[in-house]
């Protein structure tokens, strides 16, 4: 189970582009480091807690791809002198606390997961990724990508493809693919906002910022607020993201689309999240948790099936007549997910009605890995 923070079609416009030959092999081999782990089953889970709570365990791969690498860091321990281990503490900490503090939520199991993390995977490797088990993050390739443990929501994002493997288990292609990926940027935006202590009006509403190395024209791998204006670089391309239903890009590459797709359901939550003001975490949050953690999202689950079952979930956190259920339908409406306040009535019949998550993920699917 391989979920990389960066879309496979970015590296490849990369390694096309690049003048610098040495940046054009570190970008080819992190692109077969990629195609090698989609081929792989998914790691084996780490232990959880005795006793529940944060527990956090970085390992330094040492420039290698055995994983999980050396211990470096475990909870509890002071700050050692490789920043990029501290990075990856705080950020797999953040993410935590993020989940525990707004939705009750221990580990991404539910259940006192160990937030394992690998460090320094490989030489220039240009990717971050969540395999079934633990994070990975490579240094970057030294002229387009920084250290991926810079980013907080980088981290969030990772994370978030393990609570979704334990609870709706969406299938990894086509819009259960979108929003697979879209759920782990929502999640992964909420802990940076958390751990910041952001409103959604404050909020930059950016995945990755910071990623960029300078002399990139770039502010971020992906804008929730405004998909397909995150870069405009020529080694990059433009960020080929739409912002509503009317660019909906049907493609056989990327899983069918599942990291371009992403930003219309990305924008319908940031919709929400602004038009409810406050802390995005919480109403707007609550909304999309309960939603993937009801344990009846279908796991082949398209737009408008999530969109009517945000609606369920805003209605019964909410009532009939409030504001969260208003909003929910304003936004999925203005990205054209649905398209009448009929869509209201369908949301009232689907019988998608909240309940417990379960605590063990359901089995694999074929074509859930990517």
């Amino acid at each position: 189970m391989f979920h990389g923070i960066v879309p496979p079609y970015l590296l490849e416009q990369l390694e096309r582009t690049a003048a610098d030959p040495n940046v054009r092999a570190r970008i080819r081999q992190s692109l077969r480091h990629d195609a090698v782990l989609r081929t792989r089953p998914a790691a084996g889970r780490e232990p959880a807690a005795a006793a529940g709570g944060r527990k956090r365990a970085v390992y330094d791969a040492e420039n290698g791809t055995d994983l999980p690498g050396t211990l470096a860091r475990s909870e509890g321990d002071e700050p050692v002198r490789d920043e990029v281990v501290n990075q990856a503490y705080d950020g797999t900490g953040a993410t935590w606390d993020m989940y525990q503090q707004c939705f009750g939520r221990d580990s991404i199991d539910g259940a006192g997961l160990v937030l394992s993390s690998t460090v320094h995977f490989d030489r220039g490797y240009a990717n971050a990724f969540w395999d079934g088990a633990r994070m990975v993050f490579g240094d970057g390739d030294g002229e387009i990508f920084g250290h991926f443990t810079a980013a907080i929501d980088v981290t969030g994002h990772e994370l978030t493809h393990g609570v979704t493997q334990y609870t709706a288990n969406l299938v990894y292609e086509g819009q259960s693919g979108a929003l697979n990926e879209s759920l782990s940027d929502v999640f992964g935006s909420l802990a940076k906002q958390h751990a910041l202590g952001q409103s959604a009006a404050e909020a930059d509403w950016l995945i990755g910022a910071g990623l960029f190395l300078p002399g990139v024209q770039g502010v971020a791998l992906r804008s929730m607020k405004e998909p397909g204006t995150a870069y405009d670089d020529p080694r990059l391309g433009k960020d080929p993201q739409p912002a509503d239903m009317s660019g909906y890009v049907d493609t056989d590459d990327d899983n069918g689309g599942v990291h371009i797709n992403s930003g219309i359901p990305n924008r319908a939550f940031y919709l929400v999240a602004t038009e409810l003001g406050g802390n995005a975490y919480d109403d707007a949050g609550r909304i999309w948790y309960t939603t993937l953690t009801s344990g009846n999202l279908p796991q082949s689950a398209d737009f408008k099936t999530f969109a009517t079952a945000t609606q369920t979930a805003a209605r019964t956190l909410f009532g009939e007549d409030a504001p969260q259920l208003a909003a929910v339908t304003n936004a999925w409406q203005t990205v054209g997910v649905l398209d009448s306040d009929s869509e209201l009535l369908t949301a009232a019949q689907s019988g998608l009605q909240p309940s417990a998550p379960p605590s063990q993920p359901p089995p694999e699917r074929e074509g859930s890995a990517g």
